[in-house]
């Protein structure tokens, strides 16, 4: 995928290729950015210190909303000396918590929202970027020290042209991109590198895929190629004839015509029962980067994995245990990641039984709120790790010891969009005027901004924020996590209250009889 420069006619252009001598609109590009910057950073000081006074400080910060910040993020510790210039590029600001917590570490900080929908999510509190092409200049002035986050996938293609280019990107690639977004390609790879996978079939028509189900009944799951579908558009099948997945396939091709004009791209597999594990590491353009963490994702909206399928409602995570099950698994794809110079974090879905580790798919990028949860667990700033990352280095990230635990909090609509208006934006937030500086390091904001003194909803879909908790077992990070979430008061909020509980009665054992822990 290649982004058009914003000013052009509309045709495909290299991102990296736009200089100043080498673009005739470059000056005008760049007057004008610079321009929206300096009324974006002036609205941004009143905006973002209020922000930091009603969310951040204390009584012995209110005098320095900057200095009560970087006490509050969940990524202090070993002091980062360089500053840093970074540029994050996505479609929804998923990551404007780390923003926050980035500039709070003393760098300097612009951001890309490209859809509009979204221009309001930490509106003024992160300095937006209209084009981010047009910022390429000031990266590249940095040097070393100028650093470029891509969001989501899609945008591998443009991130390898940069690299090429010399500019230090933390993200996804083109293979990464068709890893993800391609399963039957994915499952193929994993295949080729020695790992077990389960039966797959790829369909480029609904009738096809009817036809298949009805000559071998059986039961499946049901997952579409791309990024563009809500995750409930997926179904895992429940009846050992299929039939239930048939009525869905049913479903979409009645609707689907309307919706889209390319023919679906979808795949089948076959069920398997197992303890879902997920587990991930950064890879630095060479090799993995270690510590490995595991993670229990729990996608379904309802307590007791019931309603729809979300990208993710919260997680467990870990840093220590992952070894063994990375040896198997995640590392023997490294090579595929060398070849093609991927830098950002890859993560593994599995399903592990007595018959063994069954791979599931593959995300090349940041994950989100997996990201924020992981945050949890640094022990030392974000800009290190994903400069060091960037740059190719080896030095493993500083982690503590145990557990995290992550509960993501919402208002209606969610996990639609339909509506949001009228029922989620605008809401209240209110937090506890006794917030400690733990506390305030747990709260990784989502779809949030400023309304006069109030912390209100913004954005397009009901994303409220991630709360974390941290312990030596998961009951420990569980308690810390729900008692924090339990004083934030949003009106009709909605949040699972069973995050990790399964994991710690049952799972937790069944891996460790399987070995794998």
């Amino acid at each position: 995928m290649t982004v058009p420069v914003a000013g052009t006619d509309g045709d495909a252009a290299d991102p990296v290729g736009v200089t100043t001598a080498g673009c005739a609109g470059w000056e005008l590009l760049e007057q004008a950015a610079a321009q929206t910057r300096a009324k974006t950073k002036a609205k941004a000081m009143r905006w973002g210190d209020r922000l930091m006074r009603k969310v951040f400080s204390d009584r012995s910060t209110m005098h320095n909303p900057k200095a009560s910040l970087s006490r509050s993020t969940a990524c202090r510790g070993h002091a980062t000396v360089r500053r840093v210039r970074i540029l994050g590029v996505g479609d929804y600001n998923d990551f404007g918590s780390l923003y926050l917590r980035l500039a709070a570490e003393g760098h300097t900080v612009r951001v890309h929202i490209a859809e509009e929908g979204s221009h309001d999510v930490l509106r003024d509190m992160v300095e937006l970027a209209p084009s981010w092409e047009a910022e390429l200049p000031w990266i590249r002035e940095a040097g070393r020290d100028g650093l470029i986050l891509f969001e989501e996938v899609g945008r591998g293609e443009v991130q390898d042209r940069l690299r090429r280019e010399g500019y230090h990107v933390v993200g996804g690639s083109a293979i990464g991109d068709r890893l993800e977004q391609v399963r039957a390609f994915g499952q193929a790879t994993l295949r080729d590198a020695g790992m077990l996978t389960l039966p797959t079939h790829p369909f480029a028509s609904f009738d096809d895929a009817i036809a298949f189900i009805r000559a071998q009944p059986g039961r499946y799951v049901l997952k579409f190629n791309g990024s563009y579908l809500p995750s409930d558009a997926n179904y895992v099948g429940m009846r050992a004839d299929g039939v239930d997945v048939i009525a869905a396939l049913t479903r979409h091709r009645r609707t689907w015509e309307e919706d889209y004009d390319e023919p679906p791209e979808l795949i089948l597999t076959d069920f398997v029962a197992g303890v879902e594990t997920g587990l991930g590491a950064f890879f630095n353009g060479s090799e993995f980067v270690g510590p490995v963490n595991l993670d229990w994702e729990h996608k379904r909206f309802f307590a007791g994995d019931l309603g729809e399928l979300t990208s993710e409602m919260g997680t467990v995570v870990t840093y220590r245990g992952g070894d063994k099950l990375f040896a198997a698994t995640l590392a023997r794809i490294a090579p595929v990641l060398r070849g093609a110079g991927h830098v950002g974090y890859v993560n593994l879905n599995t399903i592990i039984n007595s018959d063994g580790v069954w791979p599931l798919e593959l995300t090349c990028r940041f994950g989100y709120p997996g990201f924020a949860i992981l945050s949890a667990l640094f022990d030392e700033p974000c800009a290190d790790i994903l400069q060091r990352v960037a740059i190719g280095g080896t030095t493993p990230l500083l982690t503590h010891d145990g557990y995290a635990v992550g509960v993501v909090l919402t208002v209606p609509p969610f996990p639609h969009h339909h509506g949001y208006d009228e029922l989620g934006k605008g809401t209240p937030i209110c937090l506890p005027d006794d917030l400690t500086d733990e506390d305030r390091r747990n709260l990784h904001f989502g779809e949030v901004g400023m309304d006069g003194d109030q912390l209100v909803m913004t954005g397009q879909v009901g994303f409220v924020m991630v709360v974390t908790g941290r312990g030596t077992t998961i009951e420990e990070a569980q308690r810390a996590c729900y008692a924090l979430a339990s004083r934030i008061a949003v009106p009709n909020v909605r949040y699972r209250n069973d995050i990790g509980t399964a994991l710690r009665t049952t799972r937790l054992a069944e891996l460790t009889r399987l070995g794998w822990l």
